[in-house]
Parts: structure tokens; C-alpha cells; sequence
């Protein structure tokens, strides 16, 4: 069995995470696909941005709902890196694409994007929140979505029902609190399972003990090593 091997907001543990340098680098490493998230900036643009806020990833302070695209463009990423738009996310690299939102209003914009783009082969909408998922199937018929759970609480017995009650066709899971039973319950409904996040040879052995489909990670040597077969 293959294991897929996802860069986590391209290769944020050596660039500057979700930026176009880190996803250029991602690609270039050989990662099967890459993780990102987007929001919309106060003018309704998509950016690609993780935090509700851009306090931690740039120079700049304040909520990005309340920043327009001009803006966020003024910020500094990371190494003179600016905060990219998802369409040039789309142009600059060519692997598939893990698209996490957060809300309905952010699918929305995503989902006209990318039918507009004819890039429904090339992404999954991924989101933590179960009714942004089935949202994003009605707009975007045969899209490919994700559910993302941290497995706190009670969320771990009934990851799967969720899943497959919002049409997800895959889970991406909290690696530290992932069981093999959940796996393996996931795997009999034909769910395929990912890891979060896979950044040392300790985590790539739980990952294979797990039987699992493939994990996130910062790191581009993973992509490398993780490289396995069963």
C-alpha cells in the first residue's frame, strides 16, 4: 500500500507556512499533496491564511475578516513572503490540493473558484466542521471533502457516522490520539485515514502501526522516509 504524503501548509517546519515559496517547495520535495486553509479578507478575496488572526504568521496585527486583500498584501509572511490568494496557489504548483475551511461562507467562495477553475480533480475541501463539508458537496457535485477531527472528547466514537453522514469520502485525524480501532472502522467503510502531523521517525512508526493511509507533515525528509510500503 502507498502511503500519501501531504505537506502541512507546504513545508512550514523549513519555510514560511502557506506561503507560495513553502507550497513551490512542497512540490519540489515530492509531496504527493499539500494542506492549506483559506479564509476570505474583509473584500471577499480567499486567502490563504491558517489563524483567524495575523498576529502569529506575520507582521501584522488584527483579525483577517477585518484586513482587506490590499491590506494582508502589505504584511510580510515570512522571509519578504507575502499572504498569497488560493488562485495563485492553483497556478504556482500542480499537485492536488487540501483545502481546509472554516465556515459556509468560505466554501461557497471556494466552491465557485473552483469550479470556475476546473480544479475539481485537484482539490478536497477539508473542514472540521460537518455541515461546511456537506455544503461544499451540494455546490460542487463529485468534490472530494475531508473531515478533520482532534479526536477530543467524545468526538473519536463517532468520527465515522460523521464522515459518512456528511459524504466525506476521507478522515484526517489527531496522529497522538488516533486508536487502531478507529482506523479500522474507518477502513470498513471505506474512508481512507490521514495523520496529523508526522514530524519525526518515531510519529512515521505509529503512522505504519496505525495502517495508516498517509499523514501531514512539516517536513520535507518525510516525504522521504515515509515513503513505505505494507
Amino acid at each position: 500500500m502507498t502511503f500519501l504524503t501531504i505537506g502541512h501548509r507546504g513545508v512550514m517546519g523549513v519555510e514560511p507556512e502557506n506561503t507560495l515559496r513553502s507550497f513551490v517547495r512542497a512540490e519540489r520535495a515530492g509531496m504527493d499533496a499539500i494542506a492549506l486553509g483559506v479564509q476570505l479578507s474583509k473584500d471577499g478575496v480567499l486567502v490563504v491564511l491558517h489563524d483567524a488572526e495575523v498576529d502569529r504568521t506575520t507582521d501584522g496585527t488584527g483579525a483577517v475578516a477585518d484586513l482587506t486583500l490590499a491590506e494582508l498584501r502589505e504584511l510580510d509572511a515570512g522571509q519578504g513572503e507575502r499572504v498569497p490568494v488560493f488562485e495563485e496557489v492553483l497556478d504556482a504548483v500542480r499537485v492536488p490540493l487540501q483545502v481546509s475551511v472554516r465556515d459556509r461562507a468560505a466554501a461557497a467562495a471556494l466552491a465557485e473558484l473552483v469550479v470556475r477553475r476546473d480544479a475539481v480533480a485537484r482539490v478536497e475541501v477539508a473542514s472540521f466542521r460537518d455541515a461546511v463539508l456537506a455544503e461544499a458537496a451540494r455546490l460542487v457535485p463529485g468534490a472530494r471533502t475531508v473531515l478533520h477531527s482532534d479526536l477530543a472528547g467524545d468526538e473519536a466514537e463517532d468520527v465515522v457516522d460523521r464522515a459518512l453522514a456528511a459524504g466525506a469520502q476521507s478522515l484526517a485525524l489527531n496522529l497522538r490520539r488516533l486508536t487502531l480501532e478507529t482506523v479500522g472502522s474507518a477502513h470498513r467503510a471505506g474512508l481512507r485515514v490521514t495523520g496529523w502531523t508526522v514530524n519525526s521517525l518515531e510519529h512515521l512508526r505509529l503512522a505504519r502501526a496505525l495502517e495508516l493511509d498517509g499523514a501531514a507533515t512539516d517536513f520535507p525528509e518525510i516525504r522521504s522516509t515515509g515513503r513505505f510500503t505494507a
